[in-house]
């Protein structure tokens, strides 16, 4: 109930952030509206001398109400500023003091012009960085807000969020499923694209998980409903990304603190230009050009621009680790089963009696698997083929709890697949030498009184393992350690095959701990795993990445950075997308406060106006956002 009530509220802050994005969209149609106001001001007030010079009340009045109109915002702003002492508002703080200072001397055609231009760069500037939310707005609304629900035998059209646990609903072709749940009937392809970035459709039948924000591409499903709403893996992911938008990485607070001292600098560089070269407009030139907008966006346009090439990828960034501590990282501590192996048994070795081929044991093996959803008989259909199998299933397949698959094949034989002991039973004799000759998981085949061999399964590791491992080698990494509660054996097996530099095998999760703290005392660490029976090591190291978490509640909470498919390749990825994240931030850091501080010297020597620098100061903006922008172009190499 716990964890339903958190999910809950996470859900319910995600839709107030929602929320605050359509206001600040309204906000941003205000602003055009009375931009426009106040530019038909501005204009009228120009042009009304020219038909009626004697009237001179007029124009100023006219010039008075596009300054209250643009200017009167943004001197609120700036003085709920100071008195909070919200150094966010740095910009509106200085423009205030200058359109003031423009309309107390008579400069009324700046004091509207001013605030005018500023706001016009300023739409300008959320638009390219609203225009990089929506990349991740668009995941946002793939979440189905509405299912077919069977009940009574009867089809009705329900709202997703009143689905409650164990009822089943109805997914047609084409339709996005809303819900998490397991499919009971029926067998299809699903579009995950959304949740884990790849491509491929993932084929699902009876009894496999599914997923809500996915779409079911073949044909029709009948899904149970396994978790309510808000408690969906797609919930769960759009909470993090709102969170993950408001991160406040290092360089972020080193720009708040920065302002403390900037804002005074400034106001005081101002005042001294006017008394000692006795030109106001200079001082006001200054304050306009001064704006830190290229500062304010110095971080916040990187993350949107990184968080939008992770999302993209199934790559949920959930803390400031990704800046502050991934690229850092010289040690990777992989999780063995389910993280560098696939977490499932895959036929591995054939041992053929005599006279009796590869295909004939097989082929025996698959005709009774294909009655059965036993990993073993998965593993045999994966490696036969489900077509193959099924044109020659035996009948009256039965399973033996302990023992294996019994059935009939065409010719009236009796076939059994199963462990050793079992068939023994049947006085079906297994050589020494054929039991010494298979390892890991053994299952034997007969028909009748006749051992036609065994099948030996194993987990295997990923394909994609030692390609990973390698890359990271190129990366800078140097060591890479293995943990399993698994044999050492088996252990040695994978981790050679995988190119680790360290094994250590039979552990516990305390132990995975253990090892953790050891290697933290003088080594940056990176532990992956599936964040089930790893999560006390990935809260202990310096990042954790959990893979595969999609569907997995403790997996996203536990982990640093969730990794939605089992792809391999994206740690590399997530590395060097945190390395290029904050070199970008350093060079918008340079890039800012160099063209704020270019043009204040300007300023000072009279080579820039006021009109222009309320125009130019938004250089260093433009320069930051243009930078940021890099990061959507990153390749990784794939």
């Amino acid at each position: 109930m716990k964890n339903m009530n958190h999910a809950g509220s996470d859900h319910l802050e995600a839709l107030s952030h929602a929320s605050l994005s359509q206001s600040k969209r309204r906000r941003l149609k205000v602003e055009i509206l009375s931009a426009a106001a106040s530019l038909v001001c501005l204009a009228v007030g120009l042009l009304y001398p020219l038909f009626f010079p004697q009237n001179t009340i007029v124009a100023p009045l006219l010039f008075t109400v596009g300054f209250l109109i643009e200017g009167l915002p943004v001197i609120l702003t700036a003085v709920r500023g100071v008195f909070s002492k919200d150094f966010t508002n740095a910009m509106e703080m200085l423009v205030s003091i200058a359109i003031i200072a423009c309309y107390l001397t008579g400069e009324l055609v700046l004091s509207v012009l001013i605030p005018l231009i500023l706001n016009v760069v300023h739409f300008l500037e959320e638009r390219s960085i609203v225009g990089g939310r929506d990349i991740i707005d668009g995941l946002r609304k793939l979440q189905h807000t509405s299912a077919i629900l069977l009940q009574d035998g009867e089809e009705v059209r329900v709202d997703a969020k009143s689905l409650k646990p164990g009822q089943t609903v109805l997914v047609k072709p084409g339709a996005g499923i809303p819900i998490d749940g397991v499919v009971i009937e029926g067998q299809s392809h699903i579009d995950q694209k959304s949740l884990t970035g790849e491509p491929e459709p993932v084929r699902v039948r009876v009894g496999d998980a599914v997923y809500a924000g996915t779409v079911n591409l073949d044909t029709q499903i009948t899904v149970e409903v396994k978790k309510e709403f808000v408690d969906t893996s797609f919930a769960h992911i759009l909470s993090f990304l709102e969170k993950a938008e408001r991160i406040s990485v290092p360089e972020t607070r080193l720009i708040d603190r920065f302002m403390r001292y900037y804002i005074p600098f400034i106001l005081a560089l101002a005042g001294a230009i006017a008394i000692f070269t006795g030109d106001l407009s200079k001082a006001i030139a200054i304050l306009v050009v001064s704006c830190p907008c290229g500062q304010m966006l110095v971080s916040s346009a990187p993350m949107i621009a990184a968080l939008s090439v992770a999302t993209k990828r199934g790559i949920l960034i959930k803390n400031s680790k990704f800046i502050e501590v991934l690229g850092e990282i010289d040690t990777v501590v992989f999780d063995k089963t389910g993280t560098i192996t696939r977490g499932e048994l895959s036929l591995t070795d054939c041992v053929c009696a005599e006279a009796v081929d590869r295909d004939l044991l097989l082929q025996t093996a698959a005709s009774l698997a294909i009655g059965s959803t036993h990993p073993i008989s998965k593993a045999v259909l994966a490696a036969f083929g489900e077509e193959a199998s099924a044109k020659d299933a035996c009948t009256a397949i039965s399973e033996i709890s302990g023992g294996g698959l019994t059935g009939v094949d065409r010719e009236g034989r009796t076939v059994r697949f199963g462990n050793g002991k079992w068939l023994s039973s049947f006085g079906i004799a297994i050589p020494e030498e054929m039991q010494s000759a298979c390892q890991g998981s053994v299952s034997y085949v007969a028909r009748g009184q006749e051992l036609l061999g065994a099948l030996c399964f194993n987990d295997t590791a990923r394909s994609d393992a030692k390609h990973t491992v390698s890359t990271l080698r190129e990366m800078g990494i140097d060591r890479f350690v293995m943990l399993t509660g698994d044999r050492l054996q088996v252990a040695e097996r994978i981790g050679g095959e995988t190119g680790m530099d360290e094994c250590r095998a039979q552990l516990l999760p305390e132990d995975k701990l253990d090892a953790i703290r050891e290697l933290k005392a003088d080594r940056r660490v990176l532990a992956v795993g599936d964040g089930i029976n790893d999560a006390l090591a990935l809260k202990e190291a310096h990042v954790g990445i959990a893979m595969g978490a999609m569907g997995s509640d403790l997996a996203i909470q536990s982990a640093d950075i969730a990794l939605m498919s089992d792809n391999l390749s994206n740690i590399p990825a997530s590395i060097l997308l945190a390395r290029r994240t904050r070199q970008i931030i350093y060079q918008n850091l340079v890039l800012s406060l160099g063209i704020s501080f270019l043009m204040i010297l300007l300023s000072a020597f009279g080579v820039i106006s006021v009109l222009a620098g309320s125009i130019l100061h938004n250089v260093g903006a433009f320069a930051v956002i243009l930078n940021s922008s890099r990061i959507l172009k990153l390749r990784f190499g794939e």
